[in-house]
Parts: structure tokens; C-alpha cells; sequence
């Protein structure tokens, strides 16, 4: 009787189908990780190591894809550096602040204008203030006086920074009511105006749109109405030079921190005081310290 012949036993192949499913399955999962990691760490260094990864993981053998991802450059020069986010741009810009205002009072001791002009430096900007006598006759918003002399100062001590600047016109509260200003709001509008026009005028290296004028009448007084002497105080106008930036609180000194100032919608101060300056809209007030001559 023949014997039966039995099929040799099956052997297993290296190549099975379920591996190369597997294995894909295994290389998305990395991806995945990888990519997550890399949301939670966005940085110029991370997208490196995420190219590369990712290269690795799919064994592109050519450049990788990511390779030309990156920052877009044109976005970048909108956005503020490392350097720009730290304090660096605010202390060069109040080292120039602060020369400008050493050579305002050079000129105003020079000329022995004391009693006439002023300058403070806060954490807002610099301001110019220039009593009425100095500008303008009573009532009256034709530049006259020292204004001839005045001007040309400051307008070359504007020409050298690249800040936005307001001019404002401020009067007491004693009313005004004749056939060129109906009252006060119309006679401190009209001096803000002139005295921006003559600046502008003046220096042909100014460039308008960095100016604005401003009328407050009565309603920003730096004095005490009820007397002689504080009413001239307040009738005046003022040179604004606002901040390009602020002191950022983030750094790790806590004896630099400070809080972002308050300003009004037009970016002035919304105080003429030197150690008292209210916050925004009539919200609660602030204390800030500044240096005035």
C-alpha cells in the first residue's frame, strides 16, 4: 500500500501583509507627537528640530518640506523683536527725551524765559508748556511777542525726533464772548492751530502728519482759577512729544516695573500736574512722578 504524502509545513514570511500597515500606523503616530510638541513650543529653533524630524521619519531623502517653512519675513518686520518686547527701545528713546528737554532748558535759562516756559518728562512723553504773554495779547490768537523767537527753538528741537506731537491751546474760565470767538473753546482751538501752522512753517523738514491740534478750553487747568496768578498759569499752550513706547512691567528687575500710563483719546496727558496724573475718561487716578524744570 502506497503511502500518502503529506504538504510540507507552511513557514512564515518575513514580509507579512500587516506590517506595512503597522509601520505606517507607528510613523503617523511620531508625526503626531512631534507635531504636537512643536504647537506648544513655537520658535525658529523648534520648527528646525520639527524639519528635521520630520525628515527622518519619512525618509524623504531630498530637502524636506518644512525646510521652507518658516517666519514670514514680511509679517516680522511688522511684529516687535525679543530686543523691541524688552526695554532697550524705551531707554534709548528717553535718553533722547531727556537730552531734548536739557537743551529746551539751556535756551529758556539762556534767555531768561523762567517765568515763561516749562518743560516735564513723565512716563507719556515730554511737554512744552509756553504761557499766553509769550505767544498771543490778551484774548487773542495772532502770534505776537516772542513767538518770532520761540518757534524756530522749538521747531528745530521737533525736527530731531520722530514722535507724534500735539499742540494744545488751554484758557482760564473767565468767558470770552466776542464777533471772532464766541467763547473760550473757539479762542484755544485757534492759538493750537496758529502756533502748529507757524511750527510747520517754520521748519520744512517737519513732517505734518506726525502733528494734531487740540482746543481744551477752560476744562484741563494746571492752576487754581480762583486767583490771579492761576489763571495765568493756565492760560497757555502746550508742546506734547508723545512716547514711541512703553516700560515693559515683564522684565525680571522689580525695581524697573511700572504700569503703562494712562492717556486720553488723543494720546495727551489728561492732567497738566506734575505728580498727580488721572487716568483715562474720568476713571480713577494714577500717581506718576516726573521730572520738570
Amino acid at each position: 500500500m502506497a503511502r500518502k504524502k503529506h504538504a510540507a509545513p507552511h513557514e512564515e514570511h518575513e514580509g507579512e501583509p500587516w506590517l506595512l500597515p503597522y509601520s505606517d500606523l507607528m510613523t503617523l503616530l511620531l508625526a503626531l507627537f512631534i507635531a504636537l510638541f512643536a504647537i506648544s513650543q513655537t520658535d525658529q529653533k523648534k520648527m528646525s528640530e520639527l524639519s528635521q524630524a520630520f525628515s527622518s521619519a519619512f525618509n524623504m531623502g531630498g530637502p524636506s518640506f518644512f525646510n521652507q517653512m518658516g517666519p514670514n519675513m514680511g509679517r516680522r518686520a511688522e511684529m516687535p523683536s525679543d530686543e523691541d518686547k524688552g526695554n532697550h527701545a524705551y531707554l534709548a528713546e528717553n535718553q533722547q527725551l531727556e537730552e531734548i528737554q536739557k537743551k529746551m532748558q539751556e535756551y529758556i535759562e539762556q534767555n531768561k524765559l523762567d517765568d515763561q516756559l516749562s518743560t516735564e518728562l513723565n512716563e507719556q512723553g515730554l511737554m512744552i508748556r509756553i504761557k499766553e504773554r509769550a505767544l498771543f495779547p490778551s484774548g487773542s490768537a495772532t502770534l505776537a511777542g516772542q513767538a518770532q523767537s520761540i518757534v524756530p527753538v522749538v521747531a528745530g528741537i521737533l525736527s530731531s525726533v520722530s514722535e507724534r506731537v500735539v499742540v494744545s491751546g488751554h484758557t482760564d474760565n473767565v468767558p470770552i464772548s466776542n464777533s471772532q470767538f464766541p467763547s473760550n473753546w473757539e479762542l484755544s482751538s485757534a492759538r493750537a492751530l496758529n502756533f502748529m501752522k507757524a511750527l510747520l512753517a517754520s521748519n520744512s523738514g517737519l513732517n505734518p502728519k506726525r502733528f494734531s491740534a487740540i482746543g481744551y478750553s477752560e476744562y484741563r487747568p494746571i492752576a487754581d482759577n480762583a486767583t490771579d496768578e492761576g489763571r495765568t498759569k493756565n492760560r497757555r499752550v502746550e508742546v506734547f512729544i508723545a512716547r514711541n513706547y512703553r516700560f515693559n512691567p515683564d522684565e525680571k528687575d522689580p525695581s524697573k516695573q511700572t504700569s503703562s500710563p494712562d492717556t486720553g483719546a488723543d494720546g495727551m496727558p489728561t492732567s497738566g500736574t506734575t505728580n498727580n496724573i488721572p487716568a483715562t475718561n474720568g476713571a480713577a487716578g494714577s500717581s506718576m512722578s516726573g521730572t520738570t524744570y
